[in-house]
């Protein structure tokens, strides 16, 4: 009988012997602590692994289904089911409290699709995990993670997915869903969304500046004895203060005021001259006007003429002047009238803080330096810059 126990015989399906120790190994290792000896488990565990290898799929799945539920399940074995195939892995990488953070990590880098999607799932997604789901690029395990509301996601991760999102569109509506999301990251967003994402990404993230007003009054006064030489002082107070038009451009102008501009510029034709002088008189880099004069869409220039105080019939001017249609044949034009809903509810306050966002962060630290490909790459290593710069990059691209 011994020589029989030890004679290596090549495994056969219908072996009763084989099914039954199958099934008390997987008892023993589902057993309590106050049932069994964690070194009695940790044999059975050994000795099932052993046995799960030369399994059919059918016996390895009702394995992960027993073991699904049991907190304290063999670590090694759970390593082995959990990179099975979808029948037998699925559920378990779901639904079982035994995995660690590390092992679930390994997954998911060295994994299939149905392991990732699987584990982005999960109640107990912490931020190291959400940051190997979202290096993986993998857009339905993406896609399920930003969708699963108890999942911890890195700020990290947010500004990775951020990038990713501007080549895989269904990423920015759920993006939105994310609590974690900033107006960093929103207002960066907003440049490749669709019209429904970008109204939302206006109505959520445009802020009055009350607190900041008030907490930093005391320091335009101090800027100005200093001659506003400090230029970290000088832009984020450009972003703080209440008034948006450029008062020292309107003096060193050719024209009377910004309307006037305006009228020049539909009676003219727009030109890049023309683009940047409007630009320095509503109080903001031609590199911002640049970008939100040539954005298809529009919203933008709602936005920016909100928030300058443009009366209404001089936001048609200026929509006229950039060669865009108000109407057709006595007809308005269908997408000029959304956009001038845009315009009409949008707060001045409210505006002038998305305007004044998109000028510091698409212009600070937007220099040949950091632009150049080998120190700012969004998609190696970009994490390593600061909002501002990974922001420049991300909307103006290479």
């Amino acid at each position: 009988m011994a020589d029989g126990l030890n004679h290596e015989v090549e495994p056969q399906e219908d072996y009763k012997s084989r099914r039954m120790l199958l099934r008390r190994l997987t008892d023993v290792v589902a057993l309590p602590d106050s049932a069994s000896s964690a070194q009695d488990r940790a044999i059975a565990g050994d000795l099932l692994l052993e046995m799960l290898i030369d399994a059919n799929e059918k016996e390895r799945a009702v394995c992960a289904k027993r073991l699904m539920n049991m907190s304290q399940a063999p670590t090694r074995v759970l390593r082995f089911l959990g990179q099975d195939v979808a029948s037998v892995s699925s559920e378990l990488l779901e639904n079982s409290e035994a995995f660690d953070q590390s092992d679930l990590v390994t997954i998911v880098v060295s994994g299939a699709a149905h392991h990732r999607k699987a584990i982005a799932g999960r109640k107990d997604v912490g931020s190291c995990l959400s940051d190997a789901i979202s290096q993986s690029r993998d857009t339905e395990a993406i896609a399920r993670l930003l969708m699963n509301d108890r999942a911890v996601i890195s700020e990290l991760a947010i500004d990775r997915l951020v990038t990713l999102s501007r080549n895989i569109e269904r990423l920015s509506t759920l993006l939105l869903r994310r609590q974690e999301l900033r107006p960093a990251h929103a207002l960066v967003l907003f440049w490749w969304s669709d019209k429904q994402t970008r109204r939302m990404i206006l109505q959520r993230f445009s802020a009055e500046r009350e607190v900041l007003i008030d907490m930093c009054s005391d320091i335009f006064s101090e800027a100005a004895k200093e001659d506003w030489k400090d230029p970290i002082v000088r832009k984020a107070l450009q972003v703080i203060e209440r008034r948006q038009r450029n008062r020292s451009a309107i003096e060193r102008s050719q024209y009377e005021n910004l309307e006037d501009a305006i009228a020049q510029m539909l009676k003219n034709g727009h030109s890049p001259e023309a683009i940047d002088e409007i630009s320095y008189l509503c109080g903001i880099k031609p590199l911002t006007g640049q970008k939100i004069f040539a954005d298809p869409s529009g919203e933008g220039i709602a936005v920016l003429a909100k928030a300058v105080g443009l009366k209404r019939q001089y936001f048609k001017a200026l929509w006229a002047a950039l060669g865009r249609p108000i109407s057709r044949k006595d007809a308005p034009v269908e997408h000029f009238e959304y956009v001038l809903e845009t315009y009409e509810i949008l707060a001045v306050a409210k505006a002038q803080t998305v305007l004044r966002y998109w000028n510091w962060s698409l212009s600070s630290a937007f220099s040949p330096e950091m632009l150049d490909e080998n120190t700012l790459d969004l998609e190696h290593g970009a994490e390593h810059f600061g909002q501002a710069a990974r922001a420049g990059r991300l909307v103006f691209g290479r």
